[in-house]
């Protein structure tokens, strides 16, 4: 089933990765405990390894390989030059994102339109 979290995540999941990797290296089951930390529950192995593959070949993030003392060897994700501009530019994105959607859900946008005046509205559309 569709949760409303992995609904919401969607469009997020990459940016909170990119974000989690801004203060070092991670393994995928150690980043999948932080965003459940976080509140992101449940974020399934196949969304988060498809994400961190999609970056990784986009030049976001550089992998290596690491021995385990609880196992096999893990792979580490790091962010790379590329990756902390890709941040940069995906954090500026969801300030506006944030800010246009809580005016329309906080009712902001609809007082706006209101104290325009109604001939002023009517040009606007026209």
């Amino acid at each position: 089933m569709d949760s409303p979290t992995s609904r919401l995540l969607r469009g997020f999941l990459e940016p909170c990765l990119l974000a989690l990797l801004e203060c070092g290296a991670d393994y995928g089951l150690s980043l999948t405990r932080r965003l459940d930390a976080a509140g992101l529950e449940n974020v399934p192995g196949g969304s988060l390894y498809p994400a961190l593959t999609r970056l990784e070949r986009r030049g976001l993030l550089a992998t290596t390989t690491r021995p385990s003392d609880s196992g096999p060897a893990r792979k580490y994700y790091a962010l790379t030059d590329a990756g902390r501009i890709e941040l940069a530019a995906r954090r500026a994105e969801w300030r506006a994102f944030r800010s246009a959607v809580s005016a329309i859900l906080e009712g902001e946008a609809a007082s706006r339109r209101r104290a325009v005046p109604a001939h002023a509205a009517a040009e606007a559309h026209s």
